[in-house]
């Protein structure tokens, strides 16, 4: 019988500097739709059989991992700084995203699409050979989110925006198929 793991993928909470359209840091706290997002999120995620998870370390990521994981109490979340958004020097902090016109292409101190895509094929590479059979919890950024779903369905890149809380569900099998159960879905925030 063939191993197959589950990836339950989710997107962090809506920030100030979401609404804004600018680059954030480390630091920047959930907005209060934000914390309304993760709680909606949590509450949808809270029947699942989840064995891990996984979250980026910053404090977006982090709390929206916090509020799922409220339902979830055995299960210690592991802060994994793979899972961080692309990197982007500080000057860029607080500017518009069109500061950085090409992502294939970017200024010193910006960490290409093409990185962050090999990060996260090894990412889950690693995460698959210590997890066959389980059900892992990733919560990300949109960038890095975008790169996992490539890795996961090998297609190109996927460009759809990843919204506030949004989940994706995936079953990986051991012969390298894989289902997509939901996509980018944010049923929970209507």
């Amino acid at each position: 019988m063939l191993s197959k793991m589950r990836i339950i993928l989710v997107r962090h909470g809506r920030t100030l500097a979401n609404d804004e359209g600018v680059f954030q840091g480390d630091e920047d706290e959930l907005s209060k739709e934000g914390k309304e997002q993760i709680k909606k999120v949590a509450l949808r995620l809270k029947d699942e059989k989840i064995d891990y998870i996984y979250s980026s370390p910053i404090k977006r990521a982090a709390d929206t991992a916090r509020a799922i994981a409220k339902f979830h109490p055995n299960i210690k979340i592991i802060f994994e700084n793979e899972l961080r958004e692309g990197d982007v020097d500080k000057r860029f902090f607080g500017k518009p995203y069109s500061a950085i016109a090409d992502w294939n292409s970017p200024p010193r101190g910006v960490e290409s699409n093409e990185d962050v895509n090999k990060r996260a094929k090894q990412l889950i590479d690693k995460i698959y050979k210590k997890h066959k059979k389980d059900c892992v919890l990733f919560v990300g950024h949109n960038g890095i989110n975008r790169s996992l779903i490539q890795a996961i369905t090998e297609q190109p890149r996927v460009d759809i925006k990843q919204y506030n809380t949004a989940v994706s569900i995936f079953e990986i099998n051991e012969d390298k198929t894989h289902h997509i159960h939901c996509l980018n879905c944010t049923k929970h925030l209507e």
